[in-house]
């Protein structure tokens, strides 16, 4: 906590110790350390298919699995009710070492029970985020951890993030200390979970990859970490010591000026992007779904077109703006070919308007750097079109395999700084 001009006179002092309790972790960083993101997600109110049915919250547990960026020894949960309009209520909560990706038990001696304010339960008010009080647990960085919550009823309104490519596990009572999971329900999506920071050094920030479905990993395996962001998150601790925090907080369906599947890019960039703690660098990579979309809707007549890209362009001026405010670099990203799309269909007009865009992206001297990914993973003969090795079969979403062409064209010499 920040230092007073005065020090509490010693009774009042020792009263406060008391009625602290448990809370002896200090929510503050210790000098030379300070709070980053090793782990997050966009949450928002799902959609109705999306929803974990009311039965399954009811006096249950839920056990989600994520795959941190970077180690450490301190970290701290952070809750979302950031969708609810009632308050939330967590009756306890843990977090652990999992077994293993794609697994509901965890290694017992490594769980934590989380506190807040020292109470092992609380009411997190409706639209807000809270955090845990620091826990002690050493864990390696690409490290799979286990945060679980217990809950008596469904919130009403319920916030998650419903791409996770990583199953979640439900079981009926208290079992967040409970290291084995016999017969757990399994649910593909995140709920009331925004991310988990660790204590770092002072040099170590994080990046925030922003976009629509291709960042979100609609492509990647499930429970597989192998979206783009985990490939950079793997390329950082292979060639950047003492590597970097990467959030991913892509939406599917996401678009940079219109609600889609979730809000907007630009409404969204201050809470998914800027709030992260230790952010340093955002990758945005975003626009395939609002010239697809006006494409597939029909509205692409020239005047209507050239309004759009206009739009787009002066969407990315003002996100890199308030980031440029907040001394966060901004690394802009080509975008991907989709011409192979059976669900856009682009023509000629809608491939001339991405390429135009790309231009834009590259040498409009907006961005602090640029990561061509429509160059990496584009085929020379047809480059409307990816790579059929880099496709995952639908002519507009990466593969594994694409996911890490791209995660290799992102210049490590942004990352190292910001020119």
């Amino acid at each position: 906590m920040r230092s007073s001009q005065y020090a509490l006179p010693s009774l009042f002092a020792a009263v406060l110790t008391v009625a602290t309790g448990a809370w002896s972790e200090s929510p503050e960083s210790k000098p030379g350390m300070h709070w980053v993101a090793s782990w997050g997600t966009a949450v928002y109110l799902p959609e109705i298919q999306n929803l974990l049915p009311a039965e399954q919250w009811r006096e249950s547990t839920l056990r989600q699995i994520v795959h941190v960026s970077i180690g450490g020894s301190r970290l701290r949960v952070r809750l979302s009710n950031a969708a609810g309009t009632t308050p939330l209520f967590i009756e306890a909560a843990s977090i652990a070492k999992a077994e293993a990706a794609g697994k509901a038990g965890i290694d017992g001696p490594s769980a934590r029970a989380l506190t807040f304010s020292g109470k092992d339960s609380v009411m997190i008010p409706a639209g807000a985020e809270y955090y845990s009080d620091p826990v002690a647990l050493e864990h390696g960085a690409a490290s799979d951890l286990a945060v679980s919550l217990y809950v008596k009823g469904e919130p009403i309104r319920q916030t998650g993030h419903p791409g996770s490519r990583a199953n979640s596990f439900l079981l009926k009572g208290n079992r967040v200390m409970d290291a084995a999971w016999p017969n757990a329900t399994k649910v593909e999506h995140w709920y009331q979970l925004a991310d988990i920071e660790v204590e770092v050094p002072r040099a170590i920030g994080a990046v925030v990859t922003i976009g629509d479905s291709i960042t979100d990993g609609h492509g990647a395996t499930t429970d597989g970490n192998d979206r783009w962001p985990d490939f950079l998150a793997a390329r950082l601790a292979r060639e950047m010591a003492p590597g970097m925090g990467v959030v991913n907080t892509g939406i599917g369906g996401g678009r940079l000026l219109r609600d889609g599947l979730g809000p907007n890019l630009v409404a969204r960039f201050d809470r998914d992007v800027l709030s992260r703690s230790g952010v340093t660098h955002a990758i945005v990579l975003i626009g395939v779904n609002d010239l697809g979309s006006q494409h597939r809707n029909g509205d692409d007549i020239p005047a209507a077109r050239a309004k759009l890209v206009d739009d787009l362009q002066d969407a990315f001026r003002q996100i890199v703006a308030r980031a440029h405010a907040q001394h966060v670099c901004v690394i802009g990203a080509t975008l991907t070919p989709y011409g192979g799309s059976d669900y856009y269909r682009p023509n000629a007009a809608n491939e001339a308007d991405r390429q135009g865009l790309n231009n834009w992206i590259r040498t409009s001297g907006v961005f602090d750097a640029v990561a061509d990914f429509d160059a990496a993973i584009r085929d020379p003969a047809k480059p409307e079109r990816m790579r059929a090795e880099d496709d995952c079969g639908d002519g507009l979403h990466p593969s594994p395999a694409g996911f890490r062409v791209m995660a290799d064209a992102v210049p490590m010499s942004a990352l190292r700084g910001c020119p």
